[in-house]
């Protein structure tokens, strides 16, 4: 097989395509590389950097390149990465999408009937190793330049676990679904009604079982593209379930859905892809809520590397352990540190600083009436409450308990209902971001914020740097990322001068890292600049590390709903793991919220005792 010359191995290049611009730059990389600059060819005549005039893009030898990053300083759009590898990264390449660009090495090991979970930060490749363990494209492993094929593939991974898999999938009769990760752009490809859509995909005649389950029952005769997101979710889980395949694979199933229904999504895909007769299955999952992924997966894969140059599949683990090897930043089996700094969710961790700090003077309490917001067929009351500087405020509940309307109402957006927050400023994050700013992320933030992380070095040190936007700075806001947006969003919103903030989902789109370093961010923030936060939030392990106080909803979603006056952390939690029959304990090593498996003997001890979440064990 003919080796493909452009790649050292120690080193690796990467060239931006949105942001490399030759047409309107002085070829700076090509006219300021030392090795350019001496003439130095490689056997096949190429010269270190150079500009293809058929794509507009820059080139870079990576034999030739020597790592010097002048080429990364001289651009002036800042398109060019060169990375040096790690020395004990391992040489067999998967998959590169070409010169230049990302590269994922290895591949996660699914083993029959077990769920595979995948944790990772967005852009290492996870996407991609589904699309390669379902068939859906032939890996190059790294040969970009040669026709990939099944059998090299098969020759690589030769007496592996993951070569049987592949020897398996590649037979005809071994079929995969595809739970796709953006589940609003299925209306744009599938046509029709829920019903109809159903049926054809019911090959493991289900469907009249599970459409209850999924709450489905009373969408049946909806067309798909008049569906909400949380309900195209449920769907999309359920047309993967109901397909008669051998593999069943979950991109990111829990987004858009509330507590209740991630259980409800995490038992069904347990219970519907591991029990289906002598079949042998295999189920893989890529989730972001930490607490869903340990609920789901027997053993995990963690993937490493650099956001959208390279990414590096780990060795699998125990799900207990692989989470935890994972947010300690050191993967025992790979050897390799990945995170600078471990994780952990221990309550209070900057209480004490913050005390230190405090005045009197500075803890304000405020109070807000009690409200009824009437709609039709639907009414909310929200009792009467208070809060205080330096405090988060948490609201839990199920979708359609009129947690966003209560926060709308706080916002002053309801023209009915007089401000309960007179004299008071509010900045408000909403559920989901429009991009409607025409130019680029360092406009926008200049005039929506005015270049507030120059002036106010706590705001720079605890929001700005932590969401990473300044490297976003050239990009067009309308061709951002779901995940790029929200970092923009809450920036924006937590820039604003205002006593209060109200932030609706501050982690959607966001992956495991991104999660953790915002409520780590939003938490720190809120209480050094003596603010006050209201939070809507469904991942549990972030709700339960911001939170100081919560707001509990109770009743019948999109019925008759009622918001309780802010109790204390343990006692909110507390009241709404009971109304939804959880329990949750406390890892001993990171103190993360684990679920209790329904019926076990812990589940039984905690609901017997009352004591359905714990704040440390």
């Amino acid at each position: 097989m003919k080796k493909n010359t452009d790649h050292s191995g120690g080193r690796i290049a990467i060239v931006d395509d949105e942001k490399c611009k030759p047409d309107k730059c002085g070829l700076e990389c090509k006219k300021y590389c030392p090795v350019n600059r001496i003439g130095t060819q490689g056997n096949d005549g190429k010269i270190c950097i150079d500009v293809n005039k058929k794509d507009k893009r820059a080139k870079i030898s990576e034999i030739l390149c020597i790592g010097c990053g002048i080429c990364i300083k001289k651009c002036p759009f800042e398109a060019i990465e060169i990375i040096n590898l790690p020395t004990n990264i391992p040489t067999e390449s998967t998959h590169r999408y070409g010169p230049n660009r990302f590269i994922l090495y290895r591949l996660p090991t699914p083993r029959p009937n077990s769920i595979l979970g995948l944790v990772g930060t967005n852009g290492i490749g996870k996407t991609t190793a589904l699309q390669i363990l379902t068939k859906r494209f032939i890996p190059n492993l790294g040969l970009f330049d040669v026709e990939p094929s099944w059998e090299a593939l098969l020759k690589k991974y030769k007496g592996s676990e993951i070569q049987a898999y592949f020897s398996k999938l590649l037979s005809n009769d071994f079929k995969a679904s595809f739970k796709l990760q953006f589940v609003d752009h299925i209306p744009k490809t599938v046509f029709g009604k829920v019903k109809d859509i159903l049926t054809k995909l019911d090959g493991r005649k289900l469907a009249n079982e599970l459409i209850p389950i999924f709450d489905l029952d009373k969408l049946v005769d909806r067309n798909l593209i008049d569906l909400s997101g949380g309900e195209l979710q449920r769907f999309a889980i359920l047309s993967a379930l109901l397909q008669n395949v051998n593999v069943f694979v979950f991109d990111e199933p829990t987004s858009y859905l509330d507590v209740k229904q991630r259980l409800s999504m995490s038992n069904a895909i347990r219970k519907y892809t591991l029990s289906d007769g002598d079949k042998e299955t295999y189920t893989i999952l890529v989730e972001h809520d930490l607490s869903i992924l340990d609920y789901m997966s027997d053993h995990i894969c963690c993937l490493y590397g650099k956001p959208a140059a390279f990414g590096v599949v780990s060795l699998p683990y125990g799900v207990k352990e692989g989470i935890n090897v994972f947010l300690d930043g050191f993967l025992t089996k790979d050897n390799m540190r990945i995170r600078e700094e471990s994780i952990s969710f221990k309550t209070g961790e900057f209480v004490d600083d913050v005390t230190l700090l405090q005045k009197p003077e500075t803890i304000v309490t405020k109070s807000y009436p009690r409200i009824v917001k009437k709609f039709d067929g639907f009414q909310l009351t929200v009792e009467p409450g208070s809060y205080q500087s330096s405090q988060i405020v948490v609201l839990l509940g199920e979708n359609g308990t009129g947690k966003t309307t209560f926060v709308k109402i706080l916002a002053g957006m309801d023209k009915d209902i007089p401000v309960p927050l007179p004299l008071i400023k509010v900045s408000y994050k909403p559920q989901k971001i429009k991009a409607t700013f025409e130019g680029n992320v360092r406009d926008l933030l200049w005039a929506r914020i005015k270049g507030i992380w120059t002036t106010n070095g706590l705001f720079k040190t605890t929001i700005f740097d932590p969401m990473m936007v300044e490297h976003l700075f050239l990009s067009e806001v309308q061709k951002l990322s779901g995940g790029e947006m929200q970092r923009v969003g809450l920036v924006v919103s937590l820039g604003k001068d205002a006593d209060v903030y109200l932030i609706d989902e501050p982690s959607a789109y966001l992956d495991v890292e991104q999660r953790i370093v915002t409520a780590k961010a939003i938490k720190k923030f809120i209480m050094l600049m003596y603010k006050t936060a209201f939070i809507v939030e469904h991942d549990f392990i972030m709700a339960t590390y911001m939170a100081d106080r919560v707001i509990f909803y109770e009743g019948i979603p999109g019925v008759e709903c009622k918001a309780n006056t802010p109790t204390s952390l343990v006692e909110g939690m507390n009241s709404f793991l009971k109304i939804l029959g959880i329990t949750f304990r406390r890892d001993k090593s990171n103190f993360r919220p684990r679920i209790n498996k329904f019926d076990s003997v812990l589940d039984k001890e905690q609901k017997q005792s009352g004591n359905y979440f714990t704040v440390e064990n």
